[in-house]
């Protein structure tokens, strides 16, 4: 099944305010986690395709870097219609399935996503966050089955409306992608984390 990852990214000086980190130093810790995603995407040969949604030029230099495409967020407003333009995008490309994934779960182990993909090739696969109650990750096939809703309490939305679309609905918990980084606190608990990221967290949080 030709399978695409789709990575919404805000344009960087713009993520992370609940962090309540300088700017600077949010610009530079988005553009680290998303730089440690894209990478574990690239190591996973299930995937056909990485599309980044963005208009941020330094995740477009990111993309470049390990063979991901590029589609133009010009207007970005917001992750649900980022993430809704990325889907639509992988259709036109061929695709039969998408990995909906966020660029803040920096530890994300390529071999758990092998694991994600090797589900039932007809259903809605939500990966929910540690607390139960978000969507760190959405798998649908096919592709337009549902438009993604993230946000809190995204799991039990995601969940009614796949049954709503019909769609099996199955609960995949996975460690690396349990974990996002949204506040402060975040930061201080987060042990497992992707090269860039790890070494930005060790100057950040000294």
């Amino acid at each position: 099944m030709r399978t695409t990852a789709v990575l919404p990214v805000k344009s960087f000086p713009r993520a992370k305010s609940r962090t309540e980190l300088d700017g600077p130093d949010r610009a530079a810790l988005a553009e680290a986690m998303m730089t440690d995603v894209l990478q574990a995407l690239a190591d996973v040969q299930a995937l056909h395709e990485i599309l980044v949604v963005t208009r941020e030029p330094r995740a477009v230099e990111a993309a470049a870097a390990v063979g991901a495409t590029v589609v133009d967020d010009p207007s970005e407003s917001g992750h649900n219609p980022a993430a809704a333009r990325g889907a639509r995008a992988a259709v036109e490309r061929g695709a039969e399935r998408v990995l909906l994934v966020p660029g803040d779960c920096p530890g994300l182990d390529p071999a758990e996503v092998v694991t994600l993909l090797a589900g039932p090739p007809e259903s809605v696969t939500i990966v929910p966050d540690r607390h139960g109650a978000g969507t760190n990750a959405l798998l649908l096939a096919p592709p337009e089955v549902m438009e993604p809703s993230f946000g809190p309490g995204s799991f039990a939305r995601h969940a009614a409306l796949a049954r709503a679309a019909g769609a099996e609905v199955l609960v995949a918990e996975l460690p690396s992608l349990a974990f996002d980084v949204d506040t402060r606190e975040d930061l201080a608990a987060l042990r497992a984390a992707g090269t860039r990221t790890r070494a930005l967290l060790g100057v950040l949080t000294a």
